[in-house]
């Protein structure tokens, strides 16, 4: 299959690795040329849970227009809060509707957000599938190589109503990954809105201070972290359940994923620490990193939308989301994900399943 892999960073490096390794034709496209310049003269070096090499992408560029000629599909692999401009520029690059779009990932909320966007632009999109987290833990130890030390095990998936090609595509193009049944219950299981939030809200001031100089899942995870965490996780059950989703604890949802160990004790969230790549992980380095800037306003607030739409009190939730705009007011950030990026301005729950395809 020919695909394109829009965003060069490490998600997007990983994704062009192991689509290129299962002998899948991969464009890469970056948005900047200083990101892209490193994989221009070598290609892409790459060790970790793939082994250790490099690969040459069929093409790599900034152009848009060129990157998805004769493209079968796209995977978009950058941070969530840019998936307004992503189809926005695939519109204007000429992507036919009839050509799949996978969302690596959509977070909470992504695919509709995606949806709203091109269909302000046409009304007819393209089938639209979303993973509920990133395929992968990678980071960058040089800027022409990734180091991928985790790849998910069993990775959520679901399409949107008529996307059934895109399913198709992701299925395909992504070993482990399993049809959820509805974007709602992908929505719902992404990790990172449970896990981060907790700890960067409470952790704020050491961040501040040291720069991030602390492990953000060993030495952030105190007592009164853990506590929010359970709390908030409990309010996304909740909601779930209000959709008709029975959904697992975020901590049994890593071990399906594989970042935490399978054999942890029941679901305590101290496991989390347990992970092999978790336990390594520093805290963010300033209230610019992606844990704020990323899982608060694109993974809490539209959080907030489902449980208002659904009717359940998510008093843990609204604190953070609260503390947080509080926190960052004046600085420049990305639009949130609220009811109207998603277009569910004035929705029911009636009209929202029908839209995902639950009714």
């Amino acid at each position: 299959m020919r695909v394109t892999v829009i965003g060069a960073g490490n998600g997007g490096a990983s994704a062009a690795v192991e689509l290129t390794l299962a002998g899948h034709d991969v464009v890469l496209h970056g948005r900047s040329q200083a990101t892209i310049a490193p994989f221009l003269q070598g290609g892409i070096g790459y060790l970790g849970v793939f082994g250790e090499g490099r690969i040459r992408p069929a093409l790599v560029t900034t152009d848009l227009k060129a990157a998805i000629d004769g493209a079968d599909a796209v995977v978009v692999a950058l941070p969530t809060f840019a998936l307004t401009s992503v189809a926005e520029a695939l519109h204007a690059a000429g992507w036919s509707s009839r050509r799949p779009v996978i969302l690596n990932p959509g977070h909470t909320g992504g695919a509709l957000e995606f949806e709203t966007a091109y269909r302000a632009r046409q009304p007819e999109i393209p089938p639209i599938a979303e993973f509920a987290t990133l395929a992968y833990v990678a980071r960058k130890p040089a800027p022409d190589t990734v180091n991928i030390t985790g790849r998910a095990r069993s990775l959520r998936a679901a399409a949107l109503k008529g996307g059934e090609a895109a399913l198709e595509a992701a299925l395909a193009l992504f070993p482990g990954s399993y049809d959820c049944g509805d974007v709602i219950a992908s929505d719902l299981c992404n990790v990172n809105m449970v896990v981060h939030p907790p700890g960067a809200m409470l952790g704020a001031a050491w961040v501040e201070a040291t720069g991030g100089d602390f492990t953000f899942y060993v030495q952030g995870m105190t007592d009164g972290v853990v506590k929010v965490m359970e709390a908030l996780d409990r309010e996304r059950i909740a909601v779930g359940r209000a959709f008709g989703h029975a959904l697992p604890t975020i901590v049994e949802e890593m071990k399906a994923i594989g970042t935490v160990p399978a054999d942890a004790a029941g679901s305590d969230y101290r496991a989390i620490a347990a992970g092999e790549a978790n336990r390594r992980i520093k805290a963010p380095d300033s209230l610019t990193h992606r844990y704020y800037v990323e899982d608060f306003s694109h993974g809490l607030t539209p959080f907030l939308v489902y449980a208002q739409i659904a009717g359940v009190h998510v008093p843990t939730a609204s604190a953070l989301a609260d503390l947080h705009a509080v926190m960052v007011a004046g600085s420049q950030r990305p639009a949130p994900r609220d009811a109207a990026a998603m277009g569910l301005v004035g929705a029911t729950m009636e009209s929202l399943k029908q839209r995902v395809g639950l009714l």
